[in-house]
């Protein structure tokens, strides 16, 4: 099939994709970890148009934590340590996918990893409340560096910064026109660089964007076929980790939202998910899949993780 008349698949891919529960986070570890789901997508990327997402909240926390051990250079605002790991994990993909490919006998494919934009807005109730946890954890709150919000998290003491919601992509045509040119486009990590607009100009902002929520958006923008979040549990689960526990193959937009608004879902975990795969659907998308790293391609295919559709 032809790169314009193939279907558009958009994979977000979660923190796990590059360092796993228990691991330091080691560039060996990170690589090696890679080549599951990378794998899948070269694989993918022979009958879709792939936009690849992924979070970036280990990375980020390790350059924080670099930050506030040496006192000897500036220190750099948040919207810029994630421009670095945009350009990091970017390069850690790009340079899988590529060997990926060749494996499967395809030299010539074009790739592109993109420094990216997300619009939010100063009116987002959200700049009121900080609420994400980012960064090192703290067996105190004195230990915590001064002049940031510190919450205490069921590890530790944490900074956390605002999550306003992604109003629009500011790349979304250079993305929309690259994906018809059938090349593999890395974009949004960590929901991308959180900017505001003052008149024509733009001004990036000391918070991070959910990076499902995000890809949806995006999603959205680009008109996006098959929209997956990729994560380290098999699906969504009701009463999750307990002995009624509950794995949901299939879920309409309406059931789902009716289970956010009944506390079903954490915050901090599967709730964001539930709601990025719920707002692409809504916003026209033909099915969003909650699934594992391992089971990318099945979830495509319609074989495993929860399917959301309208």
């Amino acid at each position: 099939m032809d790169g314009p008349d193939k279907p558009i698949l958009l994979v977000a891919l979660g923190g796990n994709a590059l360092i796993r529960k228990g691991e330091k986070g080691t560039v060996t570890q990170q690589f090696k970890n890679l080549v599951l789901p990378i794998r899948q997508i070269a694989r993918l990327s022979q009958d879709y148009r792939i936009i690849i997402t992924h979070g970036n909240g280990p990375q980020v926390g390790n350059l924080l934590l670099q930050q506030e051990s040496c006192s000897v250079v500036p220190r750099l605002p948040l919207e810029i340590l994630v421009a670095q790991t945009q350009g990091q994990i970017g390069y850690m993909i790009e340079s899988t996918l590529d060997s990926q490919l060749m494996d499967l006998g395809v030299h010539i494919k074009p790739l592109v990893s993109l420094i990216t934009y997300v619009v939010v807005s100063e009116e987002d109730p959200a700049f009121s409340r900080p609420t994400k946890p980012i960064g090192p954890i703290y067996a105190s709150k004195k230990q915590a560096p001064s002049g940031y919000p510190v919450v205490k998290t069921a590890k530790g003491f944490r900074r956390v910064v605002v999550s306003p919601k992604p109003v629009t992509i500011i790349e979304k045509r250079e993305i929309k026109k690259l994906i018809t040119a059938d090349f593999i486009v890395i974009c949004c990590v960590r929901g991308g660089i959180p900017v505001v607009r003052e008149e024509r100009a733009i001004q990036g902002v000391d918070a991070v964007i959910d990076k499902d929520l995000a890809s949806a958006k995006l999603a959205h923008e680009v008109g996006v076929d098959i929209f997956v979040i990729a994560t380290d549990v098999v699906g969504v689960a009701l009463n999750y980790r307990t002995k009624e526990e509950k794995f949901l193959r299939r879920l309409n937009i309406g059931s789902a939202a009716q289970l956010i608004a009944e506390g079903h879902f954490a915050d901090g975990s599967m709730r964001p998910k539930v709601e990025a795969a719920v707002q692409f659907v809504h916003d026209g998308g033909k099915r969003a899949v909650i699934t594992s790293i391992e089971a990318i391609e099945s979830a495509v295919e319609g074989q495993a993780g929860t399917e959301i559709t309208l």
